[in-house]
């Protein structure tokens, strides 16, 4: 399944799935039925690598959402959303979450006025984040900003392409999270054994 982790290469041709939409190998082609554990695990793999996240990360945040009150599968997706490295790709600062992870790191984002170096920041309602003064003239943010409209810019964040800012209006909604759709209750089912 095509989970955009190669920036705008997944908006190509070029890319690998729409290629061949099999597993590599002689043995690609003929596989078993998958169990319901294997779809469950399948789907938890498949959020964990769209985030970029390790496994111990991605527990954490599981059992954060469980101790929320809601349903914990769109709080999970909502906590994933919040992040800072996400909140820049969905920008379009970043052509991938890899890269919006890399800039951040590199110290090229303030929030709210301050430097933010950590890709996990929880970026709340109303926060401001805006590339720094120094990092404006960087061709590769520059490129990605100038593609972000094929991508489109979802409804809970606002972008001012002039300024290199954007504001994060409300929280992220489920029904907006739609690259790749994914299944949360495979993901709670899973955890809940």
């Amino acid at each position: 399944m095509k989970l955009f982790l190669k920036g705008d290469r997944c908006h190509t041709d070029k890319c690998a799935v729409e290629r061949r939409n099999y597993a590599p190998g002689q043995h690609g082609q003929g596989r078993a039925k998958v169990s319901n554990y294997g779809l469950q695990l399948r789907e938890k793999q498949r959020v964990k690598r769209t985030y970029g996240l390790l496994e111990s990360q991605f527990r954490a945040y599981f059992e954060e959402a469980d101790r929320l009150k809601g349903v914990t599968g769109e709080l999970l997706l909502i906590l994933l959303e919040r992040r800072l490295d996400s909140i820049v790709y969905r920008m379009g600062f970043a052509t991938s979450r890899a890269e919006a992870r890399m800039l951040i790191r590199q110290g090229h984002f303030l929030v709210n006025g301050r430097k933010v170096n950590i890709p996990s920041f929880q970026v709340r309602p109303g926060h401001v984040v805006e590339l720094r003064e120094k990092s404006r003239k960087i061709a590769r943010i520059n490129e990605a900003l100038d593609g972000v409209m094929r991508r489109g810019l979802p409804s809970w964040v606002e972008l001012d392409r002039n300024a290199f800012k954007g504001t994060v209006k409300t929280l992220p909604v489920r029904e907006e999270m739609t690259t790749p759709v994914f299944q949360e209750q495979l993901i709670v089912e899973l955890y809940s054994k």
